[in-house]
């Protein structure tokens, strides 16, 4: 497990780039079904990763020296803001777009769309009256909002899925590895935000445990996300 702390951003990275990768390979495959767009969502996570950790770039580089004077002091020294506003609410977005391509309930698409929109509008609501915190931290109520979108997302789509004949072919597809992966990843993940409160910087047993609990849960989605797309079949909305 040391070895996985050891090189925690190489792998986390590596992985997001082998399901993105993955999917390029799948693209002729799926390129009939929505699952195009899920495609198209693993390589902008690849990208805006990789993106994303200019603060580390920018720290044991020295040919970007220049580059870390001009961002030392300024809002954007950290890159709270830009995984706030890609991955959290970007996230939740994407998410809440895609499975809203698989139902057909009236219902669950007007539930889905109003809680969407509700989501996007507070979210942008709460950073204006949390300008500063929202470039050196992660916004608790954005963070848990969006796990709200997404699980919602999941679950009317499984409510769907038991109410339909797909139900008995469930496990040929791709949507349900996706779903089923990303409510295990968020009922993991999601109690680490409110334990945060609890536990400073200083403790590095929590610290660790963190860490390891995130890059095993990464892991295990984008790995889970690669496999899928190689092994199912694609099929019709």
């Amino acid at each position: 497990m040391q070895f996985f702390l050891n090189n925690y951003s190489f792998i986390i990275h590596f992985v997001e780039v082998l399901a993105a990768v993955t999917g390029l390979f799948c693209l002729k495959k799926f390129r009939n079904t929505p699952v195009i767009y899920f495609i198209c969502f693993l390589v902008y996570v690849a990208i805006f990763e990789l993106i994303g950790a200019y603060p580390v770039y920018v720290e044991y580089f020295e040919s970007l020296s220049k580059v870390k004077e001009l961002l030392e002091g300024t809002r954007l020294e950290k890159n709270s803001w830009f995984f706030t506003i890609l991955w959290t609410i970007g996230g939740a977005m994407f998410y809440s777009f895609y499975f809203h391509k698989y139902l057909e309930s009236d219902n669950s698409i007007k539930i889905l769309k109003y809680i969407t929109i509700i989501f996007l509008i507070s979210s942008l609501v709460y950073i204006l009256f949390h300008w500063d915190a929202f470039f050196v931290s992660s916004l608790y109520f954005v963070s848990i909002f969006s796990v709200l979108v997404i699980l919602l997302s999941v679950v009317l789509y499984f409510i769907e899925v038991l109410k339909s004949q797909k139900l008995l072919v469930f496990y040929k597809s791709i949507n349900f590895y996706i779903a089923a992966v990303l409510l295990i990843f968020l009922l993991i993940k999601t109690p680490l935000i409110f334990y945060d409160v609890y536990f400073s910087r200083s403790d590095m047993d929590y610290l660790r445990l963190k860490a390891t609990i995130n890059i095993l849960c990464i892991v295990f989605m984008y790995v889970t996300f690669s496999t899928a797309l190689i092994w199912c079949k694609p099929q019709n909305n």
